[in-house]
């Protein structure tokens, strides 16, 4: 049994003429790591609305199909059911941070203390949580007064401390710099390796190439394709479609327009091993 599913999902806001997602089926295993790949308008955010029940609950409009989480459907859950489930992670940091203290250290704890988790336990918690995000170099400071890739690992530490299985991302990295995204992608890989189950709404391609396990791709709101990252990502004809290639399989293409066979490698690295073997002959 898949852990999300979803079935013949179609979902219209309020107002709107056609679907923002139209006809979607999807399953999401436990513990994968699933990249989110569509141009703008192509429904991504929309499906992240519905798998973390905001739609129907918060957003109205019309919604057909099945959406279930661990074989139950996602409407049975009350909001404040799926909230120690699934995190959720906003584009915009500042968006996320509640302003509720005066320090990261209370803002990460916030959450634990709404549902009143022990004060022992609260520290311990918040203490692993900032070590694990880098964040303990300013757990005094005010967030307000942190950088934007500051600012967006603590709103990571933020969810990441309530414990959810299930982490809903929406492009977190769109405001970062190299060094900021790297930090919060090696973050959103630990999750993975701590056995969440990550849903990742995300333009960076060579990153996705990289961490990812499952790639989904949408036009329209409608699916263009899933699979493994291998199969996903060396199908050029997404460029097609407003999708953006990893430049080593864009380079392949252009090797096998050359006459020179190769693989549609995903990855930098296999690219590079590729071409010194190359080399070499």
């Amino acid at each position: 049994m898949a852990y999300i599913d979803l079935q013949n999902v179609t979902y219209t806001y309020p107002l709107a003429d056609k679907p923002s997602i139209e006809d979607v089926t999807l399953s999401f295993d436990k513990g994968k790591f699933y990249a989110i790949l569509g141009a703008n308008g192509s429904g991504k955010t929309t499906l992240c609305n519905i798998i973390r029940g905001f739609i129907p609950q918060f957003f109205q409009g019309d919604i057909k199909g099945e959406v279930k989480l661990q074989g139950k459907n996602l409407s049975e859950f009350s909001l404040a059911e799926l909230a120690p489930k699934m995190g959720y992670i906003f584009q915009n940091p500042f968006n996320q941070i509640t302003g509720a203290r005066d320090n990261v250290y209370e803002e990460i704890a916030y959450g634990l203390e709404k549902f009143g988790v022990a004060p022992d336990e609260i520290r311990k918690r918040v203490d692993r949580v900032l070590e694990m995000t880098n964040t303990a170099a300013f757990a005094d400071k005010n967030p307000f007064e942190l950088s934007g890739g500051q600012q967006q690992r603590v709103a990571l530490a933020s969810v990441i401390v309530l414990e959810p299985d299930i982490m809903v991302i929406d492009e977190p990295t769109s405001q970062l710099d190299p060094q900021e995204t790297e930090r919060v992608f090696d973050i959103i890989s630990r999750m993975k390796e701590m056995g969440k189950t990550i849903i990742l709404v995300e333009h960076k391609i060579e990153l996705i190439a990289e961490y990812a396990d499952e790639v989904i791709a949408l036009k329209n709101g409608r699916l263009l394709t899933s699979g493994p990252k291998e199969k996903v990502l060396s199908d050029i004809t997404l460029k097609d479609h407003g999708i953006d290639m990893p430049p080593s399989v864009l380079l392949s293409e252009e090797l096998k327009k050359r006459g020179i066979e190769t693989e549609y490698f995903i990855s930098r690295k296999q690219m590079m091993g590729f071409l010194k073997t190359l080399v070499r002959e």
